[in-house]
């Protein structure tokens, strides 16, 4: 069952101050919240818990309903909202019409991948000719290079349309104008005043007053494609020999690149990624179906299946692979070609997760070793020769998660670096990378609040690295002070079962910005924790009337998590988590995926 949130101004949940983690337990709502939580729960019919999760997401009274509902219908904006986009829609519609070959430059990654393969299906409907290039993260590195842009004017491609890349490519896309091409660049990332010579739609431009700067770059796609179908139709382009695609088609793809880029799922993002869900079940996409099954997805596909087994599969080829996979996977139609090419990517994941590993520990040890000399400061940076450029993303967020600092791992070859840096809420790493670059401190380098991608010379890392921690210093020391696990209920094992977790449901797709509800579960006894598979705990704990509760500790093992784990095999414990109901051979039962512990005294819960 659950039980009432205790509230007091700034008491600690449980009475947890400090736990596994070294952070304290707090609820999420406040007095006014579980006040709101009540309205919503006798307003409209819905249980007590999850009226305490819509209310601890911020949604009001009047708001629930609509909520428990994200339609398209009532939140999607024209696209003539965007900065561009008109200019933009009527030359990619040009080009449709007068048969023009359209190349599109998209980045390595799955918000990369997708967005090219969802414009390629709408160009593959007009019967327009088209080419994609996915940049080698290694040879070409990020963005739009003159040598590639060369070779797509000399394949007679007079368009170029750059998805989730471009914003800042001054250079490059000069290059692309004096070379006869016209550029379209839809984009999401965060942009200097001065933009490059091409018709830029992004609604993070500083012009830009859409109010959608949430959407990842598939979304800004989307929305392209209905500003540019909307002007074939008016011209009567569609016709019975060449009918008018189904846009709505593709919101498997916008869903896959909101969840993957970490988008909040708030407003439309959340109306597309639970439309986009729901197409996924019925396994239109060969490309998708073929990596749910290789990656052993089990069920209907859900956000976490897409952000830890799809996305990280897909990135693999980028990552240390061959670049242009990804897109190749999402825009096939042949299930025999995909399933090799599923294949494909489950197998660089697998040697990606190997090379991850090796690098990590060469990172943690080097940010181990300098913060026994002079203290752990405002951010973690680390660097190392040789290291595959492919990996450092994962090693930073790796690094972001152990010290709970800022993180920017970087790889060197030679005099030059690529880097990737990850942050902790409360602290825009974007800004921070734009004024490095701006005080020439980096060669370029460019992201959004949570995640950047920088290059440096290796002769300026000393004085990045101190232009870091200056900058970053305030903001961290303020994130750390306000950093507490909230807690939107307590749970007993018994109350943790599978009419919970479909009522649950209903709130979802959960994600950044609509976090997934975190449960305590009070005094319950860790009566095994086990080894399982490379570095991941099976544990099982029990309530005091013997109901039973387990989970897996994935890649953990010797993570402070997984040490208080195992330290605490035997003891009376409370336990943090999340809900995740595991699916096998037809069968489902409910494990938690454990986020965090605390010591509890024999017999019951701190008060």
């Amino acid at each position: 069952m659950s039980q009432p949130l205790p509230f007091a101004p700034n008491k600690p949940f449980l009475g947890v101050l400090r736990s596994a983690l070294g952070r304290p337990w707090r609820a999420r709502l406040d007095a006014a919240g579980q006040a709101r939580a009540l309205a919503i729960s006798q307003a409209h019919g819905l249980s007590d818990l999850l009226a305490r999760v819509l209310a601890g997401r911020g949604v009001g009274l009047d708001e629930a309903t609509a909520y428990l509902d994200p339609t398209l219908r009532r939140l999607l904006p024209d696209p003539s909202c965007l900065a561009d986009m008109d200019a933009a829609a009527a030359r990619l519609a040009a080009a449709i019409r007068a048969g023009e070959t359209v190349a599109i430059f998209g980045d390595y990654d799955v918000d990369g991948a997708a967005s090219a393969a969802l414009i390629g299906d709408f160009l593959t409907a007009a019967g327009t000719s088209h080419r994609i290039h996915i940049p080698d993260r290694i040879f070409e590195g990020y963005g739009p290079n003159v040598q590639a842009i060369t070779a797509l004017a000399e394949a007679d491609a007079t368009l170029l349309v750059c998805v989730d890349c471009g914003t800042t490519s001054h250079a490059p896309l000069a290059e692309a104008r004096r070379l006869g091409l016209d550029v379209i660049v839809l984009d999401h990332h965060q942009a200097p005043e001065r933009l490059p010579p091409a018709l830029v739609v992004n609604p993070n431009r500083q012009d830009d007053l859409s109010g959608l700067g949430q959407l990842c770059a598939a979304g800004v796609v989307f929305l392209a494609l209905i500003a540019t179908n909307r002007l074939l139709r008016a011209a009567n382009f569609w016709s019975a020999a060449r009918p008018e695609p189904d846009l709505l088609i593709g919101l498997d793809l916008v869903a896959l690149a909101t969840i993957a880029d970490v988008a909040p799922l708030t407003g439309l993002n959340r109306a597309l990624v639970t439309k986009g869900l729901a197409l996924m079940r019925a396994r239109g996409r060969p490309g998708l179906a073929a990596l749910l099954d290789v990656a052993g997805a089990g069920g209907p596909p859900t956000a976490h299946h897409l952000g830890f087994l799809i996305g990280p599969r897909i990135n693999a080829g980028g990552r240390i692979g061959d670049a242009a996979l990804g897109a190749k996977l999402l825009a096939s139609r042949d299930p025999v070609a995909a399933r090799q090419i599923a294949e494909d990517l489950n197998r660089l994941n697998r040697e990606r997760q190997t090379v991850e590993a090796a690098t990590l520990e060469i990172a943690v040890a080097e940010a181990e070793a300098a913060a026994e000399r002079a203290g752990v400061g405002a951010a973690i940076v680390v660097a190392g020769d040789g290291w595959h450029p492919g990996v450092v993303g994962l090693v930073a967020a790796r690094l972001k998660e152990r010290f709970r600092r800022p993180a920017f791992a970087i790889a060197f070859q030679g005099e030059a670096g690529t880097g990737s840096g990850r942050s902790i809420p409360g602290v825009d790493l974007g800004r921070i990378v734009r004024q490095a670059v701006e005080a020439g401190l980096l060669i370029k380098g460019g992201g959004h609040a949570m995640a950047a991608g920088i290059t440096l010379e290796r002769s300026q890392l000393g004085a990045f690295a101190a232009y870091v921690e200056a900058e970053l210093d305030q903001a961290v020391a303020a994130a750390l002070a306000s950093e507490a696990l909230l807690v939107d209920a307590s749970l007993s094992a018994a109350g943790a079962g599978l009419e919970l977790y479909a009522a649950l449901e209903k709130a979802g797709p959960f994600g950044a910005g609509n976090p997934e509800p975190v449960f305590a579960f009070p005094a319950h006894r860790l009566i095994d924790v086990m080894p399982l598979g490379e570095g991941h705990l099976r544990w099982r704990a029990k309530a005091a009337d013997g109901a039973g509760l387990e989970g897996i500790l994935f890649r953990a093992a010797q993570e402070p998590l997984g040490l208080a784990l195992s330290a605490a095999r035997g003891q009376p414990v409370h336990l943090a988590g999340q809900l995740v109901c595991n699916r096998w051979n037809g069968r489902e039962r409910i494990e938690v995926r454990l986020i965090d512990l605390a010591p509890a005294e024999p017999g019951g819960a701190a008060g």
